[in-house]
């Protein structure tokens, strides 16, 4: 006779076939890719509502973290300052933020006095405006990206080449780091974050990256001159690896595989723009003070 299940308990998720998550990727790619590209290419409110979707979608993600670590962040008060601070950042190019950034920490200070409950208050608050760091402010960065040009004196149409030069630099590097790591990986990297990543497929993934920046000057955006370009590629991949093993660190302390199963095949928000929210700040900054000065 089996013992009873205890009600409520978690019954262990069966192993979901390879092919089926190789399809779900794929199809996922042929529906959000397109969209992207033609979303970035035409910028404006556009690509700031695109922005915030993801800005709103991993927030509440990083959220749902956090509370699974028993902390009890404002999802609300949270979501509502990343928007508030991107769309400020897309009319006012960024321009004194800490403007923006006072007001939250003091609103949120004063809704902690408001709680019942004032124990672990700092963990509340702190874990609040982390996420609206951590999430809408890195990825403000594309907004910033994609008005770069405004900024700069380039057409406007430039700005999404930008954008483009971080997500092709982060899925060069990904896959350098993920082919060579199959193949020869054999030194873990950081095990007590991740078992899977190795030395060598850090070296795969700096090597890819500096040949994507290499092509990128080349072809992709022919501001760049050679050594630019291997440069970006390489301090990309490394910044993208970083990304890529905070996150991870965050789930393993949270005990959770993903941050959601929004994206079949890939998870959640967060762990598709887990390196892309690294990238593309060090680009833009690039950009704004090598590139262009």
């Amino acid at each position: 006779m089996h013992p009873e299940r205890t009600r409520g308990a978690a019954v262990p998720a069966q192993p979901r076939p390879r092919w089926r998550t190789a399809v779900a990727r794929v199809a996922a790619g042929i529906v959000f890719v397109p969209l992207f590209i033609i979303i970035t290419r035409a910028g404006g409110f556009a690509f700031l509502a695109l922005i915030d979707l993801v800005i709103v979608l991993g927030m509440l993600e990083f959220y749902a973290m956090m509370r699974a670590k028993g902390m009890h962040p404002y999802r609300g008060i949270g979501v509502a300052s990343g928007i508030t601070l991107s769309t400020y950042i897309y009319f006012r190019s960024g321009q004194y933020a800490n403007f923006v950034f006072t007001f939250i920490l003091i609103a949120l200070m004063g809704l902690e006095l408001a709680r019942k409950d004032n124990r672990r208050a700092a963990y509340h608050v702190s874990t609040t405006i982390f996420g609206v760091i951590y999430v809408a402010y890195l990825s403000s960065h594309f907004v910033l990206l994609r008005e770069l040009p405004n900024a700069v004196g380039v057409p406007y149409e430039q700005g999404a080449s930008f954008v483009f030069l971080v997500v092709a630099m982060t899925w060069a590097s990904d896959t350098g780091a993920y082919t060579v790591g199959s193949l020869f990986g054999s030194h873990t990297l950081l095990p007590r974050v991740s078992r899977h990543k190795t030395w060598e497929g850090a070296l795969g993934g700096v090597l890819f990256g500096a040949l994507a920046g290499w092509v990128s000057s080349v072809s992709f955006a022919g501001y760049l001159k050679a050594w630019e370009g291997v440069v970006m590629g390489v301090l990309a991949s490394l910044v993208g690896l970083l990304g890529d093993l905070f996150e991870s660190m965050l789930k393993r302390d949270a005990e959770i595989k993903d941050t959601s199963n929004l994206i079949p095949g890939h998870g959640g928000v967060l762990d598709r723009f887990d390196s892309l929210l690294f990238t593309a700040p060090l680009i833009y900054y690039f950009l704004k003070f090598v590139i262009f000065q």
